[in-house]
């Protein structure tokens, strides 16, 4: 059996990824790995926007403790990215479960104000923080180490960011096609059904709520690694909003295409960002054309491409005695 198209356009993308060091441009390669990031910290939005139904402007929180629990573990002393993106990860995971808790008990427009709220309560914080520099922020000295060799190397570490996207791709679309990723569409589509057989809705939100966050606590340890510095501007509720409109852009409930909505977002940042600073008067009619006129996002529409070119089925033939 040959490859199906999907299939193919996942390894010509994954190509054009490995390839794009070979430009020998350090550049594009800088630029690339922020994708990278930025990709893995929609995708968590995902997760909870397209599988979970739930709108959040508080993701920039996880994101920002991952960053900063990474570089405060770096001054401290500790290198190895084996020891520092995990507990990175965990601080997330353990703020993104009292957060959790607290705020997935209310719905629709009060959740959405909920994690707000407690994103900024998060980024005060992180401002309040004078030994890292309060509003300031601070600089990381150098980036951690994996396994003992150095990520100072623009691509070694664009491959193990690259690597650690596609790994978190994968788990991600195993656990969403697992019985947990099936109750927590359920949920999304009717919730109330969902409590009538037994199974309670509350946990599963929260479980999802937490594994979002250790995604984008882990695209944070990779953010502060990748620019050395950690500011309270990673938790702002303007980045969480920004990784809304990478998720509606790419398509939500796919995974894979806010990586896509994060190209878009940041190739568009920054070409029309050298000819203005208000680039979001270009940007946001373009973002509510998505939102009116399409249906799908760009994944969506790569997706109904494929489908619309793929062969029909021939029709099964009759069994005798069928048409007598």
């Amino acid at each position: 059996m040959g490859l199906s198209r999907r299939t193919i356009v996942h390894l010509v993308l994954l190509a054009a990824a490995l390839a794009v060091p070979l430009s020998n441009d350090i550049y594009y390669t800088r630029f690339a790995t922020q994708i990278a990031i930025y990709g893995m910290a929609a995708m968590s939005c995902d997760l909870l926007l397209g599988y979970g139904g739930m709108v959040t402007f508080g993701q920039a929180a996880f994101f920002g403790v991952g960053a900063y629990a990474t570089g405060m573990l770096t001054l401290a002393g500790f290198h190895d990215a084996l020891i520092v993106w995990p507990l990175a990860m965990l601080a997330a995971m353990g703020f993104a479960l009292v957060i959790g808790a607290l705020s997935i008990r209310a719905q629709g427009f009060q959740f959405i104000m909920v994690t707000l709220a407690f994103g900024q309560m998060t980024y005060y914080i992180a401002q309040a923080l004078r030994d890292y520099g309060g509003d300031n922020g601070f600089t990381m000295p150098r980036r951690n180490t994996f396994a003992g060799v150095t990520l100072a190397n623009h691509v070694l570490f664009y491959y193990v960011t690259l690597a650690l996207l596609v790994i978190v791709l994968f788990l991600c679309s195993r656990l969403v096609r697992s019985e947990f990723g099936m109750v927590i569409r359920g949920r999304r589509d009717n919730e109330r059904r969902l409590a009538a057989i037994g199974i309670p809705p509350y946990r599963y939100k929260l479980a999802l709520f937490v594994i979002a966050g250790a995604v984008a606590g882990l695209g944070g340890a990779l953010m502060a690694n990748h620019a050395r510095f950690v500011s309270p501007a990673l938790l702002s509720f303007q980045v969480s909003g920004q990784f809304l409109a990478m998720v509606i852009l790419g398509s939500a409930g796919t995974l894979i295409g806010p990586v896509f909505g994060a190209a878009i977002y940041l190739v568009f940042q920054q070409v029309l960002s050298d000819y203005t600073d208000h680039w979001m008067i270009f940007f946001g009619p373009l973002l509510v054309a998505r939102v009116m006129f399409v249906k799908e996002g760009v994944w969506g529409m790569i997706l109904a491409a494929l489908r619309a070119h793929e062969p029909t089925p021939a029709p099964l033939p009759a069994e005798e005695g069928a048409a007598e």
